[in-house]
């Protein structure tokens, strides 16, 4: 059989906007179930890890996380926050320690990189306390990753983990736009990102950006997913997460995406596709898609 085939791939798992707080039980119990039979080599968290930044829901995302870990062989994990991440009641946190909870929860910071032979992952803190909701990319974060990917000249899959959207699939949600998200993607693209990943507006979809981007020479795809754990729903998505699969040898990179199903209680794979990627070896997988619901 030609999948029998294929070579080994870097499986990573990305999720956003769980928003602890507002937790769907029967829903964590199977991402957990999920990521244990799918065995990620990384997980992506790409923000909203709260409903609302009170400490009782850092710690429950955080046992969570535990939990993911645990269940994953201990896969590494990288989280950016969400503007749901800073607090908002409380404005002296606000102001003067907006990322302390979130620090001390995870042990983190709220920008981190991860790298491995396969891939080169970047987070990019794009909450800032100044927008409630609004995200906001600065200029020297755009330029510090510019100047990060420009310096790694190899085969590796480069992604940038950002929270709000910089490209959105409907006019409508313009709105919801990240404040200086599409110079930053240009810049990126142009420094040799391959990925994008967000969250915010709860909507799974890929997006790809050469087609938007006046000047990007190379592929850039844009790739969000919805609410992973929470009752959050909006536009009749479901829950959600998505599984990315980049095989070095080839810079073929799949996308699965997973919805939970309600009357399965379970999340089945409802597509399957390929994001032609430069430098991807040519072939009939490079850009086959499959977006039938699927149910293993």
């Amino acid at each position: 059989m030609l999948a029998s085939s294929r070579p080994p791939a870097f499986r990573l798992l990305h999720l956003s906007d769980p928003h602890f707080g507002a937790e769907r039980p029967e829903v964590v119990e199977a991402l957990l179930r999920l990521a244990a039979a799918q065995s990620p080599d990384l997980c992506v968290v790409s923000g909203d890890l709260t409903q609302r930044a009170r400490p009782a829901q850092f710690r429950r995302a955080a046992a969570f996380f535990e939990r993911l870990r645990s269940v994953t062989d201990d896969a590494p994990q990288l989280l950016v926050p969400g503007n749901h991440d800073v607090p908002l009641i409380n404005l002296w946190a606000r102001w003067r320690s907006p990322y302390q909870l979130y620090c001390d929860s995870f042990a983190a910071p709220p920008e981190g990189r991860f790298e491995s032979d396969d891939v080169v992952v970047f987070g990019v803190n794009t909450s800032t306390p100044r927008r409630r909701v609004d995200g906001e990319v600065t200029v020297t974060q755009r330029e510090a990753i510019a100047a990060a990917l420009t310096a790694l000249d190899d085969a590796r899959l480069k992604v940038v983990v950002v929270h709000q959207p910089v490209a959105v699939p409907a006019h409508s949600q313009r709105q919801r736009l990240l404040h200086g998200g599409r110079e930053a993607a240009l810049a990126w693209g142009r420094a040799g990102a391959d990925l994008v990943l967000g969250g915010h507006i709860h909507l799974p979809y890929a997006l790809p950006l050469q087609a938007s981007l006046e000047g990007l020479p190379r592929p850039l795809w844009l790739v969000h997913a919805g609410t992973a754990v929470s009752d959050r729903l909006r536009m009749g998505a479901p829950n959600s997460v998505n599984e990315l699969l980049f095989e070095t040898a080839t810079r073929r990179l799949r996308l699965r995406r997973w919805d939970f199903s309600e009357t399965r209680s379970a999340f089945l794979r409802r597509s399957d596709r390929f994001l032609a990627l430069a430098g991807a070896y040519p072939g009939e997988w490079t850009n086959r898609l499959t977006s039938a619901p699927q149910t293993s």
